[in-house]
């Protein structure tokens, strides 16, 4: 019974590499460790692809390194490695996720009222709660027993 179980995985695994992927292939460009844009786009857009660059950076970011906005896969060697050198000056990607991590935790810690708000999971930024906020409160039922009449 067990040794039936294991044949049948090994043919899955081996069908899937047998299969043919003619045309097929990874699509993007990989900037820095972690970061890929996608070569299909035009480069202010194929920026944004990164967490925490939008609109305004991506141009600020074309414009400091006086490049065209051309297609990603149109992209030179040269050209990555100074693109890479230029995002390597902003918080971005798995970095901005943790710094905005540390921060959250550092408010929760001091008891700050956004810390308060973060740790029950209520809006932080003076959105009103008693008809809205069904996203942030989506865990917190009332019991039907326990509601006030």
């Amino acid at each position: 019974m067990f040794g039936l179980r294991a044949v049948a995985s090994n043919v899955g695994g081996r069908l899937l590499q047998s299969l043919p992927f003619s045309g097929m292939r990874t699509q993007g460009i990989t900037i820095k460790a972690g970061m890929d844009i996608p070569d299909n786009k035009s480069l202010e857009y194929a920026l944004q692809y990164i967490h925490g660059i939008g609109k305004a950076r991506a141009r600020h970011i074309l414009s400091e390194l006086h490049m065209d906005n051309k297609l990603a896969r149109d992209l030179t060697k040269r050209e990555i490695v100074a693109l890479g050198d230029e995002l390597s000056k902003f918080i971005i990607g798995r970095e901005l996720v943790a710094v905005v991590e540390k921060d959250i935790r550092r408010m929760i810690d001091v008891q700050s009222y956004r810390g308060i708000r973060h740790s029950d999971g209520l809006p932080c930024r003076g959105q009103r709660t008693k008809t809205n906020a069904r996203t942030r409160k989506a865990g917190k039922r009332i019991p039907s027993g326990a509601r006030h009449k």
